[in-house]
């Protein structure tokens, strides 16, 4: 529970594996990367102990050989074949219910992702959410960079006190997103990374969205004064 003053107000979203849900179409794209290179496979366990940013550190424990295999030349790869299927890539369960929930309870919202600009917002269009952000935060490039400097710059931008915003991500760098914007954090264990992985963190987690409303609806309950607990 809460002060009135540091009541959640606005919500930023990371897009993908939390709102997305593109885990499978990764493991599946990394794995025919891995197969024309004669490397083992990898499950949906193993994506998730080993995924991380910056992204080039995942693709080394992996076992890629940048000498052999340069970062840029195996990372366009990914993404180009990712970019053919994004668009087969479904949302989480409940995230349109979710969204709207938290719009007709007056949140504001926004997307913050590593994902480049033109191409997330040309997705949120496909699944018919756009209407439901204030902004959208992308970024300039493909290989993930840049989020934690975009993040700070849209609270500055914005003017908004950082207590009244709530990062909501799937992965440890959504929380190092959070510390960096001086914003709360909270984490769904279904995307990216595993609750095993979250949790050392010390961040609240739940693991679906449709906990996501109850749960700020929790968090935004005033603190009752001693003279409240009088009465």
């Amino acid at each position: 529970m809460n002060t009135a003053q540091n009541c959640i107000r606005h919500i930023v979203w990371d897009w993908n594996g939390t709102l997305l849900d593109d885990t499978d179409i990764c493991i599946e794209i990394m794995n025919e990367l891995l197969d024309e290179r004669a490397m083992p496979r990898i499950n949906r366990e193993r994506y998730r102990e080993v995924f991380d940013f910056p992204v080039q550190d995942y693709y080394a424990r992996l076992g890629f050989n940048f000498a052999k295999d340069p970062f840029d030349i195996v990372g366009a790869e990914f993404i180009h074949r990712y970019e053919e299927r994004r668009t087969t890539a479904p949302l989480h369960a409940a995230a349109r219910a979710t969204l709207q929930a938290l719009e007709i309870n007056g949140f504001s919202q926004s997307v913050l992702s590593a994902y480049r600009q033109d191409t997330l917002e040309s997705l949120l269009a496909h699944f018919g959410i756009r209407s439901h952000f204030d902004d959208v935060i992308g970024s300039d490039n493909v290989y993930a960079l840049g989020k934690i400097e975009r993040g700070k710059q849209w609270i500055e931008m914005r003017n908004i006190t950082p207590s009244s915003v709530l990062l909501i991500g799937d992965t440890r760098h959504d929380f190092e997103v959070a510390e960096a914007m001086h914003c709360p954090c909270l984490l769904i264990a279904a995307g990216y990374h595993s609750r095993e992985r979250l949790e050392p963190l010390g961040a609240p987690i739940v693991n679906t969205l449709s906990e996501v409303p109850a749960w700020i609806a929790l968090r935004n309950q005033p603190t009752l004064t001693n003279a409240d607990d009088a009465r």
